[in-house]
């Protein structure tokens, strides 16, 4: 599937996917525990998940995967790294890039407001508003992480992440095994949004038609 077919999905909800159906049930889970409005679930699904924003961050993931000297650049200065890949942020504010590894997980809260990466997010779910978010993140992210459909190792760290309004993280997930060789293009479809904040894993290539 190339990066530049626009997913017009009708909404003909007969065969959903297992992925979909994963999908549906984590948002009711979700929307139970207080992370989202379910009014504005369906708004939220077609203009976040599937519109411009973190095709942006997937595009800064993907070449980050498949060059190591840029990936070298991105973990140094995510700021300029992310400008050369043609995103740049509003002014003052500066994107650090975290690196997700076997024995560290990082996940991102704003636990003052919203800050959120936009150049390379788009606009913020709005689970990531929610107060249950904001404040379980720092208090029990392992919790989150559960709610969310994550279980990691248990000698994995996880660390939380403020945003403020002059830093805003982006998470670099760890790269799917059995991707060797893969395009960038290709790569860059593993990439979600959550796993740029750190509630989420990449896809694994099994789950990408």
């Amino acid at each position: 599937m190339s990066g530049h077919d626009h997913h017009h999905h009708d909404h003909d909800h007969s065969e959903l996917s297992e992925t979909e159906l994963r999908v549906r049930a984590l948002e009711t889970v979700l929307t139970e525990k207080g992370y989202v409005d379910p009014k504005a679930l369906d708004l939220l699904i077609e203009t976040y998940e599937k519109k411009v924003g973190p095709r942006n961050g997937a595009r800064v993931v993907a070449k980050a995967w498949a060059d190591p000297a840029y990936r070298a650049r991105l973990l140094k200065d995510g700021t300029p790294a992310i400008a050369e890949v043609g995103y740049a942020g509003r002014q003052g504010e500066h994107i650090v890039a975290l690196e997700n590894t076997r024995q560290r997980h990082n996940m991102v809260v704003c636990t003052l407001c919203s800050c959120y990466p936009w150049p390379v997010l788009g606009l913020p779910p709005v689970w990531y508003k929610s107060a249950p978010y904001r404040s379980r993140a720092v208090s029990d992210p392992r919790g989150v992480l559960a709610d969310f459909g994550v279980s990691l190792p248990k000698d994995t760290e996880i660390r939380v992440w403020d945003s403020t309004a002059e830093i805003r993280y982006l998470v670099l997930p760890m790269r799917p095994t059995g991707t060797e060789g893969w395009s960038e293009e290709k790569l860059a479809d593993l990439v979600t949004r959550d796993s740029m904040i750190g509630t989420g894993l990449a896809k694994n290539p099994g789950e990408v038609k």
